[in-house]
């Protein structure tokens, strides 16, 4: 994924920091038990609150066990302990993301963008396969979201809601997958499909100069007249996604993990908000 859905650190209890870290090293740990030692490497924050999620919402942690750095060895660390298989589902994640990530850009990547994916491409499409033959409907998702991404990209026009709802559908599907009865569906459905469409905006936010620059295809750029939102729009379109995810997520009891999901949710998420349209007054011209 994208990499915005971090804590607040400084605003943690000491034992909510830890029992975050553990859940973060045990998502390593099974990526490299389920796949391989490098898949470590793109272990990331928001498969980290995917696993941190189904945790909770499944009461499936039922503690923590003291072991060793799986890369460093030397290294003491504490992991989170899953009845359940949320660490599964957060590492096949990764890995389906991170292949098709890997196609996206041998199609709309630079030379050597392109050329180190064809590199990587033929190890990430082995780990692919294992995630998928575990998880086909996960797998089913991404791919017809990229599909849709691609479609919604390259039409004549796209608006800003057309080319953020396949990463918004992506997730909603999968986040209501999990409920355990139809109201909770519905919840959980809109819960993913706005904390989806945030993740795609704000990465489209954070990469609007670039794509400028590069002339590559951004939603808050008209693709006929080149003309781009101002960044106060920006801003609206972020916060109304975001504060509809906190609606959602508000209708959910969970207790398991709370004060670290309250934090990503009131902090973490608008936190790393901030840092991307801060900028965007300096870097980009609106008129």
């Amino acid at each position: 994924m994208f990499g915005y859905l971090q804590i607040q650190k400084s605003e943690l209890l000491v034992r909510e920091a830890e029992a975050y870290k553990a859940v973060y090293c045990g998502l390593c740990r099974q990526m490299g038990k389920d796949y391989s030692g490098l898949t470590r490497f793109t272990l990331s924050y928001d498969c980290t609150f995917y696993a941190m999620f189904l945790m909770s919402l499944n009461r499936s942690c039922k503690g923590f066990k003291d072991g060793r750095c799986t890369c460093n060895p030397l290294k003491k660390c504490k992991f989170a302990t899953d009845e359940g298989d949320a660490y599964g589902k957060a590492a096949a994640f990764s890995m389906i993301s991170v292949y098709y990530k890997i196609i996206d850009d041998i199609q709309d990547g630079g030379f050597f963008k392109k050329l180190l994916c064809r590199i990587i491409k033929p190890f990430f499409s082995h780990q692919r396969k294992k995630a998928a033959d575990k998880y086909p409907d996960m797998d089913k998702a991404v791919s017809d979201m990229m599909n849709m991404q691609y479609d919604a990209e390259h039409s004549e026009n796209p608006s800003v809601d057309m080319s953020a709802h396949p990463t918004a559908l992506m997730l909603a599907t999968l986040f209501s997958a999990e409920a355990h009865d139809e109201i909770q569906k519905r919840v959980l459905y809109e819960f993913g499909y706005q904390l989806g469409r945030w993740i795609y905006l704000v990465d489209a936010a954070d990469d609007l100069k670039k794509d400028i620059e590069s002339n590559g295809f951004n939603p808050f750029v008209n693709k006929k007249t080149g003309e781009v939102k101002s960044a106060d729009f920006i801003a609206a379109v972020l916060n109304q996604s975001l504060a509809r995810a906190y609606d959602a997520y508000n209708l959910m009891n969970f207790t398991d993990f709370k004060g670290i999901l309250d934090n990503m949710m009131l902090l973490g998420f608008p936190a790393s908000q901030n840092r991307v349209t801060s900028k965007l007054d300096t870097e980009v011209n609106n008129e």
